[in-house]
């Protein structure tokens, strides 16, 4: 119930406002226009696209870090994880120093960027689950005479899917409404229609065309949803999940090894755009040197009197809220699919639905619903980290349910036939699976609010920003100094990132914590 009451009030509440406000004749007739429908035609190539080429770079690389122990694993794992949460807008900026300049304004360009983003997910979400499979399963098919590729397709491949198409159904959902990527790195050839939906709203104020673009996206988004939840759920399959650090092990065959230099190699291509970033912050002219970064703890260099470790606590503040606030609702409403006999299908495009929505809707819809007695939160700062909590529950829910999902019910039938009550069978069989798969959740939802832009732009106060959004402030203005402080400040958000990402992979892990 409460997860439920969370998403209708923050959520549709506020939806509904805005459709209410803006659908109009006028904005309906955009849908007999051929170029709406061309936008949506490359809206949805580009995502599948992005899907496409993100999972087959991203399953090597979910195998290697979750189920091989080699030096340098943790490190890995945090480094592919911090460019999903990054701002959009500062990544786009360093692929367009990095990329020839042939490339500006192409689709390659475009799916470059959204693979760098969208990596984390799969490998997350993919890997969460394959490090708890149980490796009795493909030792008995070896056993039987089976090689390797048959033990992938008959035994690895069946336990994956849900996982797969989870993680599939997330950078689809990500890559169709992307934003910050497309207007760097894209042009008047590949407008999508969460750009046009910005267009609508900031540079032609056209709230009904805007209204009516935003419905058709979510239209597309809930058949997404549908789609994906019901083979998910028909592809599940019941399996005895094992610890994840008894998972690991050492590189045994020449596939390994190969798998393992790969991610080395991918490692170092994730960490280009990020290398980039430090570069320009320590170039000042033609010179190097620490210019910009002395410059970032004076007060007065950002806007009102703001300093670089004022934004920091303030958004570590926020994270901290949001992580708790997606943890709970999420793993509450994970827990009621997976438990529910039907509807269930329902309920999680019901709280998958936000990641699809426009982050310029989410956060006026917050702002414009919440303006007025007796709910007026604009003053309030809770505000902020709920709408970074609506961005972070839908990911929660994606990791846990496909663990869930894969719990065998015989476990919990054994645990009651020797008497065990229903609250003692939940906790000895579904909580150490569902702490471990929550406490990865909390990590994405901590890295998520720290990057989060869209929503907080809106509803962030001017005296208390976060540092997505000085880090946009700092790069609105003309000049070297301005551009060196961005990249500067973009470096302090990596790493704070990095170190979230790490203390929660150590804290998940068996012995490091209460999870």
């Amino acid at each position: 119930m409460a997860p439920a009451v969370f998403v209708a009030v923050f959520f549709f509440w506020p939806l509904v406002a805005i459709l209410a406000r803006g659908v109009s004749p006028d904005g309906l007739e955009l849908l007999g226009r051929a170029s709406t429908w061309r936008i949506l035609g490359f809206t949805a190539w580009q995502a599948l696209l992005s899907t496409v080429a993100t999972v087959v770079v991203g399953l090597p690389a979910a195998y290697a870090l979750h189920r091989l122990a080699f030096r340098g694993r943790r490190v890995l794992l945090v480094l592919v994880t911090v460019p999903f949460v990054l701002p959009t807008v500062v990544v786009g900026t360093a692929f367009r120093a990095l990329l020839p300049a042939s490339w500006s304004g192409t689709l390659g360009a475009i799916l470059l960027a959204h693979v760098f983003f969208n990596l984390a997910v799969v490998v997350r979400v993919v890997g969460g689950l394959w490090s708890h499979l149980d490796e009795r399963y493909a030792q008995a098919a070896r056993t039987l005479g089976a090689a390797p590729v048959t033990v992938w397709r008959t035994v690895t491949w069946p336990l994956l899917r849900p996982a797969v198409l989870a993680a599939s159904a997330l950078v689809f959902l990500f890559t169709f409404t992307s934003f910050g990527v497309i207007v760097v790195l894209g042009g008047p050839a590949t407008t999508t229609i969460e750009v046009e939906i910005y267009r609508r709203t900031v540079a032609l104020f056209d709230l009904s065309g805007a209204a009516t673009l935003c419905l058709l996206q979510l239209v597309a988004v809930v058949g997404v949803l549908l789609v994906s939840g019901r083979l998910q759920r028909r592809l599940a399959v019941r399996q005895r999940l094992g610890r994840a650090q008894s998972s690991l092990h050492r590189p045994r065959s020449t596939g390994d090894r190969v798998v393992v230099g790969y991610v080395a190699l991918l490692g170092v291509l994730v960490a280009a755009p990020m290398v980039a970033l430090l570069h320009d912050s320590l170039r000042v002219g033609d010179r190097y040197g620490l210019d910009w970064w002395t410059r970032l703890g004076a007060e007065g260099t950002t806007t009102r009197d703001v300093t670089v470790w004022e934004s920091a606590r303030t958004s570590l503040s926020y994270a901290v809220v949001a992580m708790l606030v997606a943890v709970a609702v999420g793993g509450l409403a994970a827990c009621a699919i997976a438990y529910s006999r039907r509807g269930g299908d329902a309920v999680d495009s019901a709280f998958t639905l936000p990641l699809g929505t426009s982050a310029v809707t989410v956060g006026f819809g917050l702002l414009i619903t919440f303006a007025a007695a007796p709910f007026d939160l604009r003053g309030s700062w809770i505000i902020v980290p709920i709408g970074q909590a609506l961005v972070a529950v839908p990911l929660v829910v994606r990791l846990v349910l496909p663990v869930l999902r894969s719990v065998d019910p015989r476990l919990r039938e054994a645990a009651a036939t020797l008497g065990s009550s229903p609250a003692r069978t939940w906790r000895t069989v579904d909580l150490p699976v569902l702490g471990r798969a929550l406490a990865v959740g909390a990590g994405f939802a901590a890295a998520v609010s720290l990057g989060e832009f869209g929503a907080t732009s809106f509803l962030a106060r001017t005296t208390s920003p976060t540092l997505p959004v000085e880090i946009a402030r700092l790069m609105s203005r003309p000049g070297e100094a301005s551009a060196g402080q961005a990249a500067a400040l973009s470096v302090v958000l990596v790493v704070l990132t990095g170190v979230v990402v790490a203390l929660v992979e150590r804290w998940r892990q068996p012995g490091g914590g209460a999870l």
